[in-house]
């Protein structure tokens, strides 16, 4: 079978639709039955002819994942194991909030960055997803939750497994098919690109006109101590990182995000609270902390909710700083716990 429909842009679905002796307009059909209307494949397209739509299933498919498993938390959140056609899986989350709602998707399969503090990490790597793979995570679960972006606000977080700007290709590409106002129509401004410091990727990242919000995980004060919970510091080297971080083309309304997990005796003493702070200076930035989400194999400890305050009120003397609210817990959601983990390993 040909490349599943889902991943083709408007382009590449009109030169297939002449391809096939069908006029352009069809491949606009095809591309608004997919992002827009969320239809599962060219089955459910009934602007189509029912002769192209058989066509199209039998040579391409749509290339939505087949949902292995769905658990949902006591607060909401549901994780979903999605399969992929070649039998791997990946995770992703949907987390309803008041005034809005969010997934965090995956662009890899596993994760090669080894964050010691991290649960996908002691996956290592399997592969990257395609474009299609990383925008099929949104229009499943979208459709199993009857979200629509051009209703509700929707933010779509590239938070899940893997690395995005070791993927960076498919991820640009998945970007421009969600940010599309002809498809999905969810705003660049609610497109966040999570990454653990690829430099050289960094500035890559900022010279596409239509790309997501940049989080740095950033996690430690320090050189040292960073290189010891995050090795990747070893090859993309501290100061290097916030150079390109002051770097960065920020567009008019937007601020670079800085992730920081904070771990018991290990990065959330005031000492560490004043070095980010130094760090950062001079960055249009804000801090986001996060207090560890334990897991099964990480040798660390969630630090009390007092210490996680006194971090924030020191960071915020200079930087815009917030405690992100732990979602999924219970069921192995929330960030840094994504690991195919199914119902049976809570029996």
């Amino acid at each position: 079978m040909a490349s599943p429909l889902i991943g083709l842009d408007l382009d590449e679905l009109t030169e297939l639709a002449q391809s096939m002796g069908e006029p352009r307009y069809r491949g606009r059909q095809i591309y608004q039955g997919l992002y827009r209307e969320r239809r599962a494949g060219p089955e459910e397209i009934h602007t189509l002819p029912r002769s192209l739509r058989r066509k199209l299933e039998r040579d391409h498919g749509g290339g939505l994942p087949e949902p292995v498993e769905r658990v949902e938390s006591q607060d909401g959140t549901v994780r979903y194991l999605l399969g992929m056609s070649d039998g791997r899986s990946v995770e992703s989350v949907f987390i309803p909030e008041e005034s809005r709602d969010t997934l965090c998707i995956s662009t890899q399969v596993g994760c090669p960055v080894d964050c010691k503090f991290c649960l996908t990490a002691l996956m290592g790597l399997e592969r990257n997803l395609d474009a299609g793979e990383i925008v099929a995570q949104v229009i499943a679960i979208s459709r199993d939750q009857a979200l629509d972006a051009t209703k509700r606000p929707l933010n779509v977080v590239m938070m899940g497994m893997g690395e995005p700007l070791l993927n960076l290709r498919a991820v640009m590409k998945a970007t421009s098919l969600l940010a599309s106002p002809d498809g999905i129509a969810i705003p660049q401004r609610r497109i966040t690109v999570s990454t653990s410091g690829i430099v050289h990727k960094i500035a890559e990242h900022g010279r596409h006109s239509v790309r997501g919000k940049l989080a740095v995980s950033l996690n430690a004060s320090n050189e040292e101590q960073r290189i010891r919970l995050m090795p990747i510091t070893s090859r993309h080297r501290l100061g290097a990182l916030i150079e390109a971080c002051r770097e960065y083309p920020l567009r008019p309304w937007e601020r670079l995000t800085f992730e920081y997990v904070l771990l018991r005796g290990v990065n959330d003493s005031d000492r560490d609270a004043r070095g980010v702070l130094r760090l950062l200076s001079g960055i249009k930035c804000s801090v986001n902390l996060i207090a560890l989400n334990p897991g099964p194999g990480i040798p660390f400890e969630t630090p009390d909710p007092a210490r996680v305050g006194a971090f924030r009120s020191i960071v915020q003397r200079g930087i815009p700083c917030f405690v992100r609210k732990p979602r999924g817990r219970d069921i192995f959601a929330a960030c840094g716990q994504l690991k195919r983990t199914t119902s049976a390993d809570f029996q």
